[in-house]
């Protein structure tokens, strides 16, 4: 507990302990879930499965905060495993070099799926499947200087967007870091048993004065 001292100063012993029978999965392990990583790896969760078939390039560092030049060619997911137990020994990192699909295929039983891809067809995925399974998820997503996030619960993803390829915009390192921490808040509530607002898109951007603007849209049940 003294790891965790400030935690439990927070919510108490026994909520603390309460985490480590949890377990997550992180589908992504590159801006998002490399931030992710940090956020939630040393929170006392028991376990977290990194998923992400991608390799390491130079133009992810500046961005994705669990790499350094050198890592160049390295899988994104086994460099947040290690991550993750280096900086807490209580907490068991498991990375999958797989997409998501082929992880869903395992038929590995988690509390809780965040989204840390950079792909619409990903997300319909990981709604179809968390759907499948009645399991709540958490959507985010980062572009320019805006992003949004959703504890995806009673809605479905497929229903409130349109899902198609797209190629992402140039993006600032800064709001990637943002939008994970407001991913890895609303995991950490749910995980630990403190409300929650389910269903409800959080919209965060940059307007032209600099100012920052939060809107915020409850989406419908699924259809």
């Amino acid at each position: 507990m003294q790891y965790f001292h400030r935690q439990v100063q927070l919510w108490g012993e026994e909520t603390q302990a309460s985490l480590q029978s949890k377990k997550i999965a992180i589908v992504g392990a590159g801006g998002l879930g490399s931030s992710l990583a940090f956020a939630l790896g040393a929170s006392g969760i028991g376990e977290i499965h990194m998923i992400d078939f991608d390799e390491v390039s130079l133009h992810n560092i500046h961005r994705q905060i669990a790499f350094k030049v050198g890592d160049e060619g390295k899988n994104k997911a086994l460099i947040n495993a290690e991550l993750i137990e280096a900086r807490c020994p209580y907490t068991k990192a498991i990375a999958h070099n797989c997409d998501f699909k082929a992880w869903s295929e395992k038929s590995i039983e988690v509390d809780l799926i965040i989204d840390a891809t950079d792909n619409l067809p990903t997300r319909g995925d990981i709604n179809t499947y968390a759907k499948s399974i009645k399991m709540p998820w958490l959507y985010g997503s980062v572009e320019a200087f805006h992003g949004q996030v959703c504890f995806i619960d009673e809605s479905s993803f497929n229903d409130a967007f349109k899902i198609v390829n797209k190629t992402p915009a140039g993006i600032a390192a800064p709001i990637v870091m943002h939008i994970a921490s407001l991913q890895a808040n609303l995991a950490l509530r749910f995980l630990a048993g403190l409300s929650v607002k389910k269903d409800m898109l959080y919209y965060l951007f940059f307007n032209e004065e600099g100012e920052m603007v939060t809107q915020k849209f409850g989406l419908p049940k699924a259809s």
